[in-house]
């Protein structure tokens, strides 16, 4: 994950949303609003969800309510909120997959650039690469070292193909190393860290610091390095990217709110400000901090721009990588 967003935090946010224009939009909410995740509930992003729901109900005074519509690595819920109707009344919370699965296909129903407005990043959480134990290695180099010599013979275990841990590892393994790793998707992390520590597969990609922490001190898994530029309260003796010499790899997790395309300026730039107001709030950040999650909460421009520089930066790994799925 770029380093811009990993640091604007925050302080910057409230900055933001305290010296925004006030917004128009009086009235809002005048129905129900819809906040869509496209995932099963229990994940990352329905979690997420849940916190901000509660709190827009509070602060705007009307019903947010949370509709899960998983299915096709999030393309089906995706798919439904694209074509809501672009008045306020849909909410959509994304994920990496956001970006990634329609670049793996050949048709998708949405455009992640074209079908919505980006309304903010909320949070950002950092991802690591694990191994099973009995990997005689204890750092990035020494690993990459055992691959190389070890074309074929050794497996990686991530969230699902077309992950963002995927891509990530295809990027930093196969494109930039030349390393013969052999992939082996799951569905979801939960069966990937189990597959690791079972010994099934010798290194797990993906997971945020608090998953993993605890497979750590029990000594199931041996942490090597964590996305970001800080050091994880939940693993303080794992190196950063930068500290472990993959300054390359980006397998942090972030979520981020969507409307349908066409959406009212002022019920943006209401909803930015709202979630701004949001995450300043002491529970909220108690909340985000114990899930290992870090508050961002960026202006919409921002989020743009920074949402087509990484949809452009995918495109250019999933096509040099040869990635696909029918």
């Amino acid at each position: 994950m770029r380093e811009s967003f990993v640091g604007f935090a925050i302080g910057i946010a409230s900055l933001v949303v305290a010296g925004a224009c006030p917004v128009q939009a009086k009235d809002y909410p005048e129905k129900p609003v819809r906040i869509m995740v496209a995932y099963p509930p229990g994940g990352v992003t329905d979690v997420l969800a849940r916190v901000f729901a509660q709190k827009l109900a509070e602060g705007l005074g009307g019903r947010f309510y949370v509709e899960n519509v998983p299915g096709a690595g999030g393309e089906i819920g995706t798919g439904r909120a694209a074509a809501a109707p672009a008045d306020g009344s849909t909410i959509l919370f994304i994920a990496p997959d956001f970006l990634t699965v329609p670049l793996l296909k050949t048709k998708a129903p949405y455009d992640p650039i074209a079908s919505f407005d980006p309304v903010t990043m909320v949070a950002t959480s950092p991802g690591v690469i694990s191994i099973n134990p009995s990997l005689r290695v204890t750092n990035m180099n020494e690993l990459f070292s055992l691959l190389k010599a070890n074309p074929g013979k050794y497996s990686y275990a991530t969230p699902g193909y077309g992950t963002l841990p995927h891509l990530a590892n295809e990027q930093m393994l196969r494109l930039s190393r030349g390393l013969e790793v052999i992939h082996v998707p799951f569905q979801g992390i939960g069966p990937a860290i189990t597959s690791t520590i079972a010994g099934h597969t010798a290194i797990l990609a993906g997971g945020a610091p608090s998953v993993i922490a605890p497979h750590v001190k029990e000594g199931t898994l041996r942490a090597l390095a964590i996305t970001g530029s800080q050091r994880s309260v939940a693993l303080p003796t794992v190196p950063t990217q930068e500290e472990a010499g993959v300054p390359d790899w980006n397998a942090g997790f972030w979520g981020g709110v969507m409307v349908p395309a066409g959406t009212p300026k002022d019920i943006v730039g209401l909803l930015h400000q709202q979630i701004g107001r949001i995450m300043r709030q002491a529970d909220v950040r108690e909340r985000l901090g114990t899930l290992g999650f870090q508050p961002i909460g960026s202006p919409p421009d921002e989020f743009a721009a920074w949402l087509k520089s990484e949809y452009a930066r995918w495109d250019e790994v999933i096509r040099k990588a040869n990635l696909k799925v029918e």
